[in-house]
Order: C-alpha cells, then sequence, then structure tokens
C-alpha cells in the first residue's frame, strides 16, 4: 500500500483562489482593500526570503501589501511605536512582524503589542486564550493549513484519535487546540513522552512538528493513517554533488509513505499552506473589521 500524498502546493493554490475571489468581491462591492503589513527587524536571509513571498503573493490575490524593514539594531521603542501606528491604519488589517527577533528586542512584548484583531499570526496571548477556549480568534497559519488539508482529506476529523508530536507555541498546542474544537481525541507529545512509538501507533492522524529530521519511521504508523509532516530540517546531502543539501521532515517519508493512508511531502506539504492561511487570515480580519462576513471555509 502506497500512501496517498496531500499536495500542499495545489491545496494552497486552491487557497490563494479563493482569498483572491473574495478580495476582488471586497472592491467591488464595498470599495476596501485588504492590507497586510510585514516588520522585518535585521536582515536574517531565511526571513528576508519569506518577507519577500509574502510580500509576491500578497500583491498576486490583490490585496495591499506594506514592508517595514528596520535596521538590526532598532531601539524596542521604535518598532513599538511603529506597531502602534500600524495598529491604528485603518487601511491595515494584518500585521506580521517576522520572527526570531534580534535578541535585544523582547519577543513576548512585541507580539503582544498588536492589535489582537490584527494579528494575523495568531500570537496574541489574546487570540491564544480565544482559540483554547473555542472563540472566535485569529488562528495561527501553520496549523490552520494543516487542519484545512485534514478536512479536505477527512471530511470530518470527528472522534478520530490524533497525536500531535511538539508542544511549541507556534504549531504543537494550537494544532491540538484545533483538533479538539473539531472533536477528534488528541494527545501532546514530546521528548519526555514515555514510550513515544506506542503513542503514536494508535493515531489514526499523526502531526509532526518537533524539529527532529526524519524522527518518525514507518514502523510507529498505524496502517492507513493520515501523517501531516511540520518538519523542514535541512540535511548534507553529499549524493548531490559536495556541499549540497537537501530538505526533509520530521517523518522519515519513504518508510511512513508505505503504511501511512495519506502523507504530506517535504518539501510541497505543509510550508505553501502557512502562506497561503496568511493571506487567509487577512481577509478575514478584513472582514471582521468592517462587520462583513468571513469568507467560509478559510477559517477555523
Amino acid at each position: 500500500m502506497t500512501a496517498k500524498i496531500i499536495d500542499g502546493k495545489e491545496f494552497a493554490a486552491r487557497v490563494r483562489a479563493q482569498v483572491a475571489t473574495h478580495v476582488t468581491r471586497l472592491k467591488d462591492e464595498n470599495g476596501i482593500t485588504p492590507g497586510l503589513a510585514v516588520v522585518l527587524v535585521g536582515e536574517d536571509p531565511a526571513s528576508q526570503v519569506y518577507v519577500r513571498s509574502k510580500g509576491k503573493m500578497t500583491v498576486e490575490v490583490g490585496m495591499k501589501s506594506i514592508e517595514h524593514k528596520l535596521d538590526v539594531d532598532t531601539p524596542e521603542v521604535d518598532l513599538l511605536a511603529l506597531i502602534d501606528q500600524l495598529n491604528n491604519d485603518p487601511e491595515i488589517h494584518g500585521i506580521l512582524v517576522q520572527l526570531p527577533l534580534p535578541k535585544h528586542l523582547d519577543e513576548d512584548l512585541v507580539i503582544n503589542s498588536i492589535d489582537p484583531a490584527k494579528d494575523v499570526d495568531g500570537f496574541h496571548i489574546s487570540n491564544v486564550g480565544l482559540l483554547g477556549t473555542g472563540q472566535k480568534s485569529m488562528v495561527p497559519c501553520t496549523p490552520l493549513g494543516c487542519l484545512m488539508m485534514l478536512r479536505d482529506h477527512h471530511g470530518s476529523i470527528s472522534g478520530m484519535d490524533a497525536v500531535v508530536i511538539g508542544r511549541s507555541n507556534i504549531v504543537g498546542k494550537p494544532m491540538a487546540q484545533l483538533l479538539l474544537n473539531d472533536s477528534a481525541t488528541v494527545t501532546i507529545a514530546h521528548s519526555r513522552t514515555k514510550d513515544l512509538a506506542e503513542v503514536v501507533r494508535r493515531a489514526d492522524i499523526v502531526v509532526a512538528a518537533v524539529g527532529r529530521p526524519e524522527m518518525v519511521p514507518g514502523d510507529w504508523i498505524k496502517p492507513g493513517a493520515t501523517v501531516i509532516d511540520v518538519g523542514i530540517n535541512r540535511l548534507d546531502a553529499p549524493e548531490k554533488g559536495e556541499g549540497k543539501t537537501k530538505l526533509v521532515g520530521d517523518v522519515h517519508y519513504e518508510s511512513c509513505a508505505e503504511v501511512a493512508g495519506a502523507i504530506t511531502p517535504v518539501p510541497g506539504g505543509v510550508g505553501p499552506m502557512t502562506i497561503a492561511c496568511l493571506l487567509a487570515n487577512t481577509v478575514t480580519a478584513c472582514c471582521r473589521a468592517n462587520g462583513l462576513a468571513e469568507p467560509q471555509g478559510l477559517t477555523a
């Protein structure tokens, strides 16, 4: 048996098309253009690539894209002043501060200075609390993308047994909360979990978000289970030539694909969904800010 490949690239393209349709409608019927502001502090190369990609896709779906690039030694007070300005700008509906921030900046303080209604990353303490109590919130993009793919594949995940490996605030915890809100039975496993293999083996859904390359082998997977691999790890690949690298996930793809019913590849699985969900969140925030109906199928 070979698993069905859940194609994140293709699915993300569908989500972006839905977003673009909604943006066109907002412009035509209400004269509103959703706006996303991205703030980048410093010169981190990976962050620069992300920010460029986000900006490009924001424009492609017809939204307004604003980028603020600040020096690596920007004082905290200046960054907070910029966020305050964006909070009060009616044309900006989503604010994203690209992480990680330089060491001298207090990440929690910065994130929690964003207006929760514009916090399209879903990291503000208010949004975390709202999600945890099953209320309307802004939902972190990566878990939202995973949830959309699971709903698309299964229809309903109600009553299914789900294991989330990893307990980060960005993926693990909100992922567990979303699965719980969709009536799955959820276990959060982590580095201290006793007999992790046995815990994973009983799951109908496995979400691996632990940041350790190829940690989950095929013999941990229940036959027919759905495997969502959030990990992005860069490994040396001497077989491709000197100095070459390859991207792998947190699951061992080949062995897991032989057992699973469905699996996301790395790259091309969860990754593309993250930016698509950022765009979806921005449209949702815009609709909420203007008292308009939210786009169907783009929220949790």
